[in-house]
């Protein structure tokens, strides 16, 4: 198992730089009254597929050589990270295959269509995914860009907490969410580098536990089909992100369903940003543990945007 150190992430940060956004530090007087923090939200919904993955994705796409490249590349996605290596797959010119769960959202398979990934369905399991990926990778031969539990991806995803510490004059902890644990690792392989004084704090949907109970037993404990509002925290943690999760984070936090659906009311109100239910399990925990938080600077990492609008969780 090969760990991505800190020069891997600034190596991917050079890679990617021309593909991606810098995108840009919200904050909100209003969150910060009710919160008794001061909050920076680090827009990762406002990158062009309309989620941090595209960091990762783009690493491990351009990170290859022509060889590799020419037979395109392959994945297993619930959306975002399917999304995100379409396009970068598309930038550079090369194939795209990727699994998805049939509940997916369509507003993120109509994004891979969009962006020329080829889409093979699976039933909303684990298991299933994994089975039907086997299948799909070798009738393509694509190289297999994990979503989450790959060196390429974490070095890619560090490259947003570089960013956060550049753009703020510094914090005290950090926040993000955790399904797989690709962003909570690329943030602890730089912040644990650059500045480990900061605290990293992940946030888990009550319904799709398992990262915070692998977290208190201190080995990994994968659920196979879990539920949840948040449909990009589905996944269970592997043996890279235990490694970077088991070592550097903080805590593990975790929210209700109808706690997570007010913090996205919220933000969707005060921060007016289009943010999907798996970005705002952080602040659904904050809110929940403000004793915690208070007088504290606290950047929140916003992953995804990508929603579909005709089905969102407070409408019946």
């Amino acid at each position: 198992m090969y760990i991505p150190t800190y020069q891997d992430m600034l190596d991917a940060h050079s890679r990617i730089e021309p593909h991606i956004l810098r995108t840009p530090i919200r904050t909100s007087p209003f969150l910060n009254e009710l919160t008794g923090a001061e909050l920076f939200f680090k827009c990762e919904n406002f990158q062009t597929p309309g989620a941090f993955k595209v960091r990762g994705a783009s690493n491990a796409v351009f990170g290859l050589d022509d060889k590799q490249a020419e037979l395109g590349v392959a994945t297993h996605s619930s959306g975002n990270h399917a999304s995100c290596l379409s396009y970068a797959a598309m930038l550079r010119g090369i194939p795209c295959n990727v699994v998805m769960p049939n509940t997916a959202p369509q507003a993120k398979k109509d994004t891979v269509a969009r962006y020329g990934g080829k889409i093979t369905e699976c039933a909303p399991s684990t298991t299933s995914r994994e089975e039907i990926f086997a299948k799909v990778q070798a009738a393509t031969g694509g190289d297999f860009v994990h979503p989450y539990n790959d060196p390429r991806v974490i070095a890619g995803q560090g490259t947003c907490a570089r960013e956060f510490m550049e753009q703020t004059d510094g914090l005290d902890m950090v926040v993000a969410p955790i399904g797989g644990g690709g962003m909570i690792s690329g943030t602890c392989l730089t912040l644990s580098n650059q500045a480990p004084e900061v605290q990293i704090i992940a946030a888990e949907p009550e319904q799709a536990d398992d990262a915070y109970r692998s977290f208190k037993a201190g080995h990994i404990i994968a659920d196979d089909a879990p539920k949840t509002i948040a449909d990009g925290l589905l996944v269970p943690l592997k043996d890279l992100t235990w490694h970077f999760v088991s070592k550097h984070v903080t805590d593990i936090l975790t929210a209700s369903e109808d706690e997570i659906i007010d913090a996205m009311k919220l933000t969707w109100k005060h921060l007016r940003v289009v943010m999907e239910a798996s970005s705002a399990v952080p602040l659904a925990t904050i809110l929940k543990n403000k004793e915690r938080f208070a007088g504290k600077r606290v950047g929140i990492i916003i992953t995804g945007g990508n929603v579909d609008l005709d089905k969102l969780p407070w409408l019946k």
